[in-house]
């Protein structure tokens, strides 16, 4: 079909829907793509894409699909509105409006964030320590960053990140005002208040010298959006480069170490690692690399006194903590601090002046381990709930003798506490407040364990409440992940009573491709075992129909990004499983996506993926493909939802994937693409506006399941 005809087509489907009131909320029409033959050759296969013309964005059509696409969802979902907007009111009435975060101190301020009633942004603040570093209420409070002002005229608005100098007088941040995350750096004098003119482009991280006037931050490539430049910039001059990372699979993130000693530069591939380091008092130095970059060696550090420690996977698959002279830190001179464990992953390592905090990860439960350098000693802060989620909450101060942790788990409300290094004791600051009143008695929280098809015991976890019947008859939502190492962690959320006082299971289950039980368990969830993650999350539904938690027409299934392609997948190898799903900025067009070196990053993507410029690789990564592996039978009803800005999964991916899923399913379910026309990979911006999204999701869930208010 020619560009012309396509034009027509399209616009006729438009103006349909968008004149044809009555008869559209009768008897909606779907929108039906156009199909424009579109061919390539790889390893021998003559491929064909009929909708590979969604991918040009300039083209007015796409734009006039996507907003016919749009209107479908409105029209088909009319009925649930007054649902969705009790949701919403009931989602927000939990929320509390005005509410601050605990302020953490870094050098002779006390910083926080706070939000006031109304306003969809946060503001960024601090306020001088008062006596004896003592955090003090009644002093004058500064705004650092007015989000709200900072957005208006805007459709989407995000800060990436910020750091302030030592002499805490410039405060160095990035923002996006499209969500398709290329953030532009800003400095602000915070005597002043003035914007210094010291902008750039597509900056992802940053960190400060020890002189107060030497920035030295990463760029993005403009194009494949990989983070492979270092520059440094002294205020009121252009920026120098430094650093140019050549290899596709490698990016490079800048910080400092927490003693402020040194500027550290990672650049890390999903296998390998190389650690970089410059005196901070030294700007206009060479970055020294400390181990030198060796094929599947990954490591980051700390330093301490003169010596480095290292947390590396050299002989040790879930890693251990070493430590070395910072002259001489080659493994010959590595003293073992924590050995290696097989049934432990150490995630982090953070130094003090006199402590260290091991953060670990077991049986897909977190811990810390503190050792006191002084006494020798070592305690452990671990939790008593079956499941939850335990972390590091910023200390940022060298000299700190308390940890700060986030607690939270599917029953208990995020809640922040500091733990005396010293003692163990634990001081809860603060517990998210559920607005209304929250009565955590009424709710369980479960383990459970599911034996996988080739014997692998894989952990979920549920939660519901009290009193419902474990006869089949239950509605229930299984969320998963999947990919990139990335753990499905235990945590609340208060919008989820929303589900749970209407009688549904919520369950999430660890499926291999996380790092949920180990480094094994992301190594059998990847490249040419990636189909393991499939196989887990199906047979963790059988599971839960099996032991009557649910049954195939009461069960609905979401997940995001690479969790998007989870769905697309699963749907493919067994539609019959699910009621519905939902499938957010879905991962969904595989292969087109990864044959395409420059898309943003596609090339960084091949050692999770594979390469499929090599047979082997793309015949399997074929072979799952949601997009290329759709065929004519019957789906489970579908909510995709994506942004026109993605910069993670492009916006076509969903578009296309619903395009010819449209075309050959057999069934009469609802199939819908909604496109946030303002935002990207994350949704939309403002958190009343994130709310709304996620009332919709859910109410659009709940008529799947039959509830109706």
């Amino acid at each position: 079909m020619s560009i012309k005809k396509m034009s027509v087509f399209v616009s006729a489907s438009v103006l349909g829907l968008a004149t044809s009131g009555l008869v559209l909320a009768a008897d909606p029409v779907p929108p039906v793509a156009a199909k424009i033959k579109w061919q390539e050759t790889r390893h021998g296969e003559v491929v064909t894409d009929d909708y590979r013309w969604l991918q040009k964005k300039e083209n007015p059509e796409v734009i006039a699909y996507l907003n016919a696409e749009n209107a479908y969802t409105e029209a088909l979902t009319a009925d649930i509105k007054p649902l969705s907007d009790k949701l919403y009111a009931e989602i927000k009435g939990r929320m509390k409006e005005v509410d601050l975060s605990v302020p953490v101190r870094r050098g002779s301020y006390y910083y926080y964030s706070r939000t006031e009633a109304g306003k969809q942004y946060q503001l960024y603040c601090r306020r001088r320590a008062g006596a004896d570093m003592a955090y003090d209420d009644k002093l004058a409070e500064e705004i650092l960053l007015d989000q709200n002002d900072m957005a208006k005229g805007q459709k989407f608005f995000a800060v990436g990140g910020s750091s302030v100098s030592p002499d805490e007088q410039l405060l160095a941040y990035t923002t996006d005002t499209t969500g398709y995350r290329q953030y532009q750096l800003q400095i602000k004098n915070l005597r002043t208040g003035e914007l210094l003119s010291d902008s750039q482009p597509r900056v992802t991280s940053m960190a400060w010298a020890a002189d107060n006037k030497t920035l030295f931050f990463v760029q993005e490539d403009p194009t494949t959006k990989r983070s492979d430049r270092l520059f440094r910039m002294e205020i009121g001059k252009p920026p120098v480069e430094v650093m140019h990372e050549t290899v596709e699979q490698f990016g490079l993130q800048v910080s400092t170490t927490r003693d402020r000693q040194f500027i550290v530069v990672n650049s890390n591939a999903t296998d390998t690692s190389e650690v970089m380091l410059l005196a901070a008092d030294k700007p206009q130095g060479q970055f020294r690399s400390v181990l030198g970059r060796e094929k599947g060696h990954r490591y980051h550090l700390q330093h301490r006194n003169g010596e480095l420690y290292i947390v590396t996977n050299k002989d040790a698959k879930n890693f251990r903590v070493v430590r070395a002279p910072l002259a001489t830190p080659d493994s010959k001179h590595w003293q073992e601090v924590v050995k290696h464990d097989p049934d432990v992953l150490v995630s982090n390592a953070d130094l003090f002046k006199d402590y260290m905090v091991i953060t670990e990860k077991t049986q897909a439960l977190n811990r810390a381990r503190i050792y006191d350098f002084n006494s020798k000693q070592w305690k452990t802060v671990k939790f008593d709930d079956p499941v939850y989620l335990a972390m590091g909450a910023a200390t940022p101060e060298f000299s700190a003798t308390s940890f700060r942790m986030s607690y939270q788990s599917p029953v208990t409300p995020p809640t922040t506490l500091d733990v005396d290094m010293a003692t163990g004791q634990r001081y809860v600051l603060k517990q998210q407040e559920v607005v209304g009143g929250y009565d955590a008695s009424k709710y369980e929280s479960r383990r459970l364990w599911m034996t996988a098809r080739d014997g692998v015991k894989v952990p979920l976890w549920a939660v519901y409440k009290k009193g419902v019947k474990f006869d089949g008859s239950a509605p229930l939502l299984l969320y998963s992940y999947g990919s990139y190492g990335y753990s499905t962690e235990a945590t609340f959320a208060s919008s989820r009573l929303s589900m749970l006082d209407r009688g549904v299971i919520y369950v999430q289950a660890h499926i291999r491709g996380g790092r949920d039980m180990g480094e094994h368990w992301h190594e059998d969830g990847m490249l040419m075992k990636k189909k393991n993650t499939f196989y887990d999350f199906i047979d963790s539904a059988d599971y839960l129909i099996k032991q009557k938690w649910t049954s195939a027409g009461k069960l609905i299934i979401q997940g995001g990004s690479a969790g998007g392609l989870l769905m697309g997948a699963v749907v493919n190898m067994r539609p019959d499983l699910f009621r519905a799903v939902h499938a957010a900025v879905p991962f969904v067009d595989v292969m087109n996506t990864m044959m395409d070196a420059s898309l943003p990053l596609t090339t960084g993507e091949y050692l999770e993926w594979g390469n499929p410029n090599e047979k082997p690789a793309y015949d399997y990564m074929r072979s799952y493909s949601p997009y290329d592996n759709i065929t004519r039978k019957a789906y489970p009803a579908m909510l995709v939802t994506t942004g026109l800005n993605d910069s993670q999964v492009m916006y076509w991916e969903p578009a296309k994937y619903v395009a010819k899923l449209r075309d050959f399913k057999t069934d009469k379910n609802q199939l819908l693409l909604k496109t946030n026309m303002a935002a990207g990979h994350g949704g939309a911006s403002g958190r009343y506006d994130a709310l709304r999204e996620g009332a919709f999701n859910m109410a659009w869930m709940f008529s799947q399941w039959g509830i109706k208010k």
